[in-house]
């Protein structure tokens, strides 16, 4: 009687809302081996579950668009410009592929690579003394970018082969003494280069948003037979989850001298803007500008903010909130300090964007609510099975 009980029980348990929930069978053995036998098989398909979603970062629902993606209702909500913290260098690390980032990237035991990168920059911050960003890229293998294999804007050098055995040597030749890497190889690259943010485990803005950001500039540089001169990346956690979809783009301007412009609530139908205005006649789009490499909006007051050195700013939106716009850093500049204790959470305010007290930010992102969601399903599962089995022994 009581075994009968528990069955329906746990049959009950295994009907929680999970893609791939544990699965029992509909008619339950009446002996205590066969009983406990089935228990421990239902036991084991749960933790399997819970790795499985721990690996793929796995979300139980498809994210609602009119709350994540591009029709949400914080879109154009603010004022873009000057939501960019001041830097002068900008340095992608290609790791892996963004689907698996875990939300913490650069702090993960699982990912020593970046993690020793952070830490290594982190030790070394007062002997840095320009401002850098760090920020993960996803590697393209097709494209011939490795895990490891390094980019530095605007001074358009790569570098092959970064690991945890060569980060020491890395961070002293290039990012504090400012010289060619000892342990690599320098490699030019060319174009211009677009990131967008797709760190889903991050936030789920971006991971609606940048996927599909992705696929739309992929698709209209193809169509323009652009595709040896413009380049699409995923990157990690810039900041500012909340002006999703967020994009970088490192281009040469008129002048030929390489600008990194940010942008913000970007969507699908803006991306044909950006090439035809922006990286083909060097155009900033207005409305959707955040900042860009060099000093920030409020340290250059007062400046002329009908130009910017990518071009003229074109003012094709409705927020005419734009600050002064400044010429940025040109050379490599190889010198920089950390703050990774700065973690933002989904609701991070314009405070997130005041100017930093240190030199160097990295892009480091937090748990997301789903990740604590499927956590919570799978512990209440185990736990469910626990008190049943508990419940049987009792029963005798």
């Amino acid at each position: 009687m009581r075994t009968a009980h528990l069955g329906r029980f746990l049959t009950s348990v295994s009907l929680l809302p999970f893609s791939h929930a544990p699965v029992l069978p509909t008619k339950f053995p009446k002996s205590p081996r066969s009983f406990l036998h089935c228990l421990r098989s239902f036991r084991a398909q749960t933790l399997s579950l819970a790795s499985s979603m721990a690996s793929e970062n796995v979300s139980t629902a498809a994210p609602d668009d009119s709350k994540h993606g591009f029709s949400r209702p914080e879109m154009y909500k603010e004022n873009l410009a000057g939501t960019v913290d001041a830097y002068d260098r900008h340095v992608f690390v290609c790791y892996k592929k963004h689907e698996v980032w875990p939300p913490r990237v650069e702090a993960s035991e699982s990912d020593p690579l970046p993690k020793l990168l952070a830490t290594t920059v982190k030790s070394r911050k007062n002997d840095m003394t320009i401002k850098t960003k760090i920020t993960i890229c996803e590697a393209r293998e097709e494209a011939g970018f490795l895990d490891g294999d390094v980019l530095i804007f605007p001074g358009m050098i790569k570098y092959r082969g970064l690991t945890e055995s060569n980060i020491d040597s890395f961070v002293e030749d290039v990012m504090v003494n400012g010289k060619p890497w000892s342990a690599g190889v320098q490699e030019e690259i060319a174009g211009s280069h677009v990131f967008v943010c797709a760190h889903g485990s991050r936030d789920v803005r971006c991971g609606v948003c940048g996927p599909v950001l992705i696929e739309k500039f992929n698709r209209e540089i193809e169509l323009r037979g652009l595709k040896d001169q413009v380049f699409v990346w995923a990157c990690s956690h810039v900041g500012g989850h909340k002006y999703a979809g967020n994009v970088i783009i490192y281009s040469p301007g008129l002048d030929g001298k390489i600008m990194g412009h940010w942008y913000g609530y970007v969507t699908p139908n803006d991306v044909p803007e950006f090439l035809d205005q922006h990286i083909a006649k060097g155009e900033v789009i207005r409305h959707l500008w955040r900042g860009q490499m060099g000093p920030s909006v409020e340290e250059v007051k007062g400046t002329d903010d009908q130009k910017v050195p990518n071009g003229e700013l074109t003012d094709k939106g409705k927020n005419e909130n734009v600050g002064g716009c400044c010429q940025g850093a040109n050379g490599v500049s190889c010198c920089m300090t950390a703050n990774f204790e700065k973690n933002k959470g989904i609701g991070e305010t314009t405070e997130a964007h005041k100017k930093q007290g240190h030199q160097s930010s990295w892009s480091g992102p937090l748990f997301e609510e789903r990740n604590v969601r499927i956590a919570v399903g799978v512990f209440g599962i185990l736990a469910a099975a626990t008190v049943a089995y508990k419940i049987y022994r009792r029963s005798g």
